[in-house]
C-alpha cells in the first residue's frame, strides 16, 4: 500500500509542536507536543494557538513548515510531502498579514530609476518649528530629482543632471544627494515645505555641491546621518565616500584641470569638462577616499545597518565585498555565481539580500565561511532593487524587470504577496522599490508611474 493511500484511509490525528519568532513574548506558548486532526486548515490552528494563549480578541495568524506557508490542511502538506500521519511536525506561527493594496499611482515625465521616501517630520524653517509631510524623492531618466506629496503634487523640482538620474537619497526634508549617468554626485538644498504649504507652486532647489570623480555612471548611493558620510558606486568599478557637509571636503577646480589634461584627452571628456563650465559657480569637491576591489561595474552599495564604519557593495563580477571605511579597505569578499544587482540588510537577522540577474534573492550571513544561506526564488527576471520595512525583521521587498514587486517573508521559500503594475503592461519593468510607515510600499519602473500600495499589514 502506498504511503498515500494510508493518509487516505487515515484522516486522524498528526503530533505537532507550536514555535514562533515574535518578539512579544505574550504571543509565545509551550513548545509541548500535541495532537492536531489532520484536516485542519490555517483556521483551525489559529483557533488553537488562540485558545492556548488565551486572547480576549483572535488574532490570525500564518503557519510555516519547513519553509513552506501552509496554504491547505495538514493533510494536505503531508500529501504533497510524502510523508505519513505518523510524522512529528514543527509548525511555525507568525501573525498574519493582510494583502498590500492598490492607494495611488502619480504620473511621472519619463522612466523613474530609483526612490527614497520619508515620513512625517518636525523640522526648523526658520520661523520656529514646521511639521513637514511624508515625501517621496525620485530620480528620473529625463534628468530631473522630483519630491511628490502624497497627493501627487510636485513639491520640489530639481535641474542639474545632464543624463538619467540613478540614485536618490534624502538627507533631510531640505537636503538630498543625487547621482547618475552624467558622472557627477550633486548634494542639493531647498526651503522647507510645511503642511500648509501644500496648495503652493512647485518651487526649484538649487545644487550647493558638486562632488566629482567617477569616471563612469554612477548606480548607487548610500546615506549614513550618523557620521554624515555618502557612498557613491559607479560602472568604474570604483566607491566613493563623501560627506554630506561640503566643507569637509577637498575642492576641486574643473578648469584647472581642463588645461592641464585637454592634450590627454578623449573628445567627449573635453566636452563633459567644458559643460562643468557652466556649473562653475557651484563648489566642486573632491572623494574623501576612493575604494578600489571590484573588477566589474559597482551596482549597489549600503552601510552597515548597527556600524556606520562598515559597508557592502555588490557588483557585477558576482561578488559581494564588505568595506572597512576607516582603512578604505576591502576586507571580505563572497563570488556567487551571477551578476549581483542590489543590496539590502536584515540587521536582526544578521543577513545581506543580494538581488540578481539569475532572478533570486540570495541571502548571506556575512559572519559565516558559507557563501549563501538560501534563496528566494520566484522573479521572472533581474532582480535589481531591495528594501527591507524596519517594522518586520523577517520581511523583505523586491523590484524586479518582470514588472512586479515581491513581499518576501525569509522564513519561507516563496514570496507571499505580489503587487503588479496598475498600468497592466506586460512590457514594464519596476526598476525601484522603496518604503515608509507614514506611505506604505512606492515603486517606480519605465511605465513613468509611481505606485504606492498600502504595507503587508496584520490582520486583525
Amino acid at each position: 500500500m502506498k504511503m498515500s493511500d494510508g493518509l487516505e484511509s487515515n484522516k486522524g490525528q498528526v503530533k505537532i509542536k507550536f514555535i514562533t519568532r515574535e518578539e512579544d513574548s505574550s504571543l509565545h506558548v509551550s513548545p509541548n507536543p500535541l495532537f492536531v486532526p489532520v484536516t485542519l486548515k490555517r483556521f483551525g490552528l489559529s483557533e488553537i494557538v488562540n485558545h492556548l494563549l488565551e486572547t480576549e480578541s483572535p488574532i490570525p495568524f500564518d503557519f510555516i513548515i519547513n519553509g513552506t506557508i501552509l496554504k491547505g490542511s495538514l493533510h494536505d502538506y503531508l500529501l504533497q510531502n510524502g510523508l505519513s500521519s505518523e510524522a512529528f511536525m514543527t509548525v511555525e506561527y507568525t501573525r498574519a498579514l493582510l494583502p498590500p493594496r492598490f492607494l495611488a499611482s502619480f504620473s511621472n515625465e519619463d522612466w523613474i530609476s530609483s526612490i527614497d521616501a520619508l515620513g512625517t517630520m518636525a523640522t526648523d524653517g526658520g520661523n520656529g518649528e514646521v511639521v513637514t509631510a511624508p515625501k517621496i524623492l525620485t530620480g528620473s531618466y529625463d534628468g530631473i530629482v522630483r519630491i511628490y506629496n502624497l497627493h501627487g503634487k510636485v513639491e520640489t523640482q530639481l535641474s542639474g543632471h545632464r543624463q538619467p538620474v540613478k540614485a536618490v537619497k534624502f538627507i533631510s526634508p531640505t537636503k538630498f544627494v543625487s547621482a547618475g549617468m552624467d558622472r557627477d554626485v550633486r548634494l542639493w538644498k531647498a526651503g522647507t515645505v510645511g503642511e500648509e504649504d501644500l496648495g503652493k507652486e512647485t518651487q526649484n532647489g538649487k545644487t550647493i555641491a558638486l562632488l566629482s570623480y567617477h569616471k563612469s555612471s554612477i548606480s548607487s548611493l548610500a546615506v549614513n546621518l550618523s557620521s554624515s558620510r555618502i557612498i557613491s558606486g559607479s560602472y568604474d568599478n570604483t566607491l566613493a565616500i563623501w560627506s554630506t557637509k561640503p566643507k569637509q571636503m577637498s575642492t576641486s577646480n574643473p578648469l584647472e584641470d581642463l588645461d592641464s589634461r585637454k592634450g590627454n584627452m578623449s573628445s567627449a571628456s573635453r566636452k563633459r569638462l567644458k559643460l562643468a563650465v557652466g556649473d562653475s559657480t557651484i563648489k566642486r569637491k573632491s572623494p574623501l577616499a576612493v575604494l578600489e576591489s571590484h573588477v566589474r561595474p559597482v551596482e549597489d552599495v549600503i552601510f552597515d545597518t548597527n556600524d556606520d564604519t562598515v559597508g557592502y557593495s555588490v557588483s557585477q563580477d558576482h561578488t559581494v565585498k564588505t568595506w572597512d571605511f576607516v582603512t578604505a579597505k576591502c576586507v571580505d569578499t563572497r563570488r556567487t555565481n551571477h551578476p549581483l544587482l542590489s543590496v539590502t540588510a536584515l540587521p536582526n537577522l544578521h543577513l545581506l539580500a543580494t538581488g540578481s540577474s539569475a532572478r533570486h534573492i540570495n541571502l548571506h550571513d556575512p559572519r559565516s565561511s558559507k557563501i549563501t544561506n538560501s534563496k528566494l526564488v520566484g522573479h521572472r527576471n533581474f532582480v535589481c532593487s531591495l528594501k527591507v520595512p524596519s517594522n518586520n525583521d523577517y520581511m523583505i521587498l523586491s523590484g524586479s524587470h518582470d514588472g512586479t514587486v515581491k513581499v518576501w517573508d525569509v522564513r519561507t521559500n516563496s514570496a507571499i504577496y505580489t503587487i503588479t503594475r496598475e498600468s497592466e503592461d506586460p512590457a514594464t519593468k519596476v526598476f525601484a522599490v522603496g518604503w515608509e510607515k507614514d506611505i506604505g510600499i512606492i515603486s517606480g519602473g519605465n511605465d513613468k508611474k509611481l505606485q504606492i500600495n498600502s504595507e503587508a499589514e496584520f490582520r486583525k
